[in-house]
This record gives structure tokens, sequence and C-alpha cells, in this order.
């Protein structure tokens, strides 16, 4: 455990995984369909969690592929202005495009399209992985949709060894992203190899079930993994909080109640606000609930990147909100 602490104490994280375009109606509560005006932002996982990273007050070097057109140049640019560290980022030409996101910003009958047909990110290459230089962070960080399809799998568990040989402790969101693999039996397989390879996992009850082969074991498998591979496990159940599994302990905590904009976008400031909240020596338990409060900033407001907290606004929504929901241990 103390391994993993101190390396995300240097609060300097290496992330693996797709930055994207989102697109989405404005004024909020248009339909897609209804539009005449949409907004931009970044998007992506990993880049979400990155720029998260870096508004917070820490470092973060984002390693992906990103296409060689214009919308390519808008996302490195965009990662650029968070202060996200690219040098990483490589552009691919050919047929290959960046992920674009078209949601709602709306609850009520929310809309999602994802476009991810030859996608950019997924030519991230096992020579890609050797080029950075590991020794250089504290904490690798990565999330599911880097293993949904090849070269960027190979290349990730290549990332993932040579990472460990340089120290890091693995940090994985599992967000599992159906359209984006080629089977559920896939999916499962390569997942369960990557949790078991990490140090730190996070996931919703959602997801530990498909790893474990069914919702109703999901918190079984969470607690399993806590109890061989893991050294922390946090199982995410929506409404009702989370659980968090280490050093044989189950810590529950609730979440933010807020008036929410969208669904999207929440996970992903989570691990950037509990990240950031460990690196700056905080306890657990106030690391995961901190990294909620983030959460619930993200999805009462527009975009996914542009509405995630800096320091000021993350201590403004504490002091104001009433505090985290009650939970039932």
């Amino acid at each position: 455990m103390q391994r993993v602490l101190a390396g995300i104490a240097q609060n300097n994280f290496v992330v693996l995984g797709r930055a994207g375009m989102d697109f989405f109606p404005d004024p909020p509560g248009t339909k897609t369909e209804e539009a005449d005006t949409f907004k931009a932002g970044l998007g992506g996982s990993s880049a979400n969690i990155a720029a998260g990273l870096v508004k917070l007050g820490g470092q973060a070097a984002l390693v992906t592929s990103v296409s060689d057109d214009s919308v390519g140049r808008y996302c490195l640019r965009q990662l650029q202005n968070y202060g996200v560290d690219c040098v990483h980022v490589k552009s691919v030409g050919g047929e290959f495009r960046n992920s674009l996101a078209v949601y709602e910003t709306r609850v009520e009958e929310h809309q999602s399209v994802i476009y991810r047909n030859g996608a950019a990110d997924f030519q991230f290459t096992a020579q890609d992985a050797a080029e950075v230089d590991y020794s250089q962070y504290g904490a690798l960080v990565t999330a599911g949709t880097v293993f949904a399809a090849e070269p960027s799998r190979s290349a990730a568990f290549h990332a993932f060894d040579l990472a460990q040989a340089a120290g890091l402790p693995i940090i994985f969101d599992v967000d599992y992203r159906p359209y984006s693999w080629p089977s559920p039996q896939v999916a499962e397989e390569v997942l369960s190899r990557a949790g078991a390879l990490s140090d730190i996992i996070v996931g919703n009850d959602e997801e530990f079930g498909f790893m474990a082969g069914g919702i109703d074991k999901g918190l079984a498998k969470a607690r399993s993994l806590s109890k061989s591979t893991a050294k922390i496990v946090i199982y995410k159940m929506g409404e009702k909080g989370a659980i968090t599994f280490a050093d044989d302990q189950e810590l529950h905590t609730g979440i933010y109640p807020v008036t929410a904009l969208k669904p999207t976008g929440a996970g992903d400031s989570f691990m950037a606000g509990f990240l950031a909240s460990v690196s700056q020596g905080m306890l657990l338990q106030e690391a995961v609930l901190r990294g909620s409060a983030c959460a619930a900033i993200v999805v009462s407001k527009p975009g996914c990147a542009p509405a995630m907290p800096y320091p000021d606004d993350l201590e403004t929504f504490l002091a104001q909100h009433p505090g985290p929901s009650e939970v039932k241990e």
C-alpha cells in the first residue's frame, strides 16, 4: 500500500487512452434532432481524467494517438490549453479518425451517440508504449477502452509491464463500453486480465458484475480483487454511494446530491478528484468523498473536461453543499 500511495503522492501521472471531441446541443435540455446550435469540448475518458488532474493542480501526460486532421488537432490544442503534457500524443494519418461523442445536456430521455469506427486511439502501438520514460512519473492511469482493440490492447499491456518495472502503481478505471469491443466474451477476459495487474481498480456495480459473470456477483468480485491483487478497489453504486476496499476494511461513502443536467463525465471527474486528494495526503474516505463531489460538479454543468473543477470550485462546492448522503453499512 505504501508504494502505491507514495507514487500517487508525486502528483505526476502518465495517462493512457483516448482523447475525443464532444458535441452537445445548446441550450441545455435540447434534443439532438431539434438542435440548431452545438457546443464542442474535449472528451474521451483518459483525456478527461488527465485534464481533471491538471485542473486540480497535478501534472499529467497523455499517451495516445489522434487523427492527423482538424479534429485531431482540435483535441491536441484543447489538451495543451488545459496544461496536459502532449509529448507522447502521436498523429496518425490514413482513414483513422478521432472519436466523436454527440450527447445531450439532459437526464430525462438522454441520448448519446458515439462514433468509434476506425478510431485513431486504437493505433497506439507497443513501440509508442516503449518510448515513454515511466521513471519520470509517479503512477500510471488508464481506462478500459484502451484494451478494446489491437494494436492498442497489446500496447497497453506492454505499458503496464514497463510501468511496473519502473515501480509505478497501476490505476485502472474499468470503463466498460460495449460498442468498442468485438464481443462481451473478449471484453470480460481482457478487462479481468487488466484488473489482475492493477493496484487500484475503480468501477461501478455493472462493470464489476460484468467481469464476474453477473451483476449479482459484482460486489464479491470487487472484494476478492482487494484481497488478492489490488491494494484499493472502489465499487461505485450510483445514487447508493460507493464501497472502498482497502487494508481488509470496507469504507462506505455517500454521494453529493445535485440537480443533474446530464449523466456523462461523472466517472472521469471522480477519478481525477480521488487521485488529486490522495496525492495531497488525505485519508481514503475523504479522497473518495472529494471524488464524488467532483462527479457531482460535472453532472451539473454542460460538457465533460470543461465542467471539471479547479480547486476553488471544489472547495466552494463543499462549503456550500449540505453534505454527502447517508449510507447503510
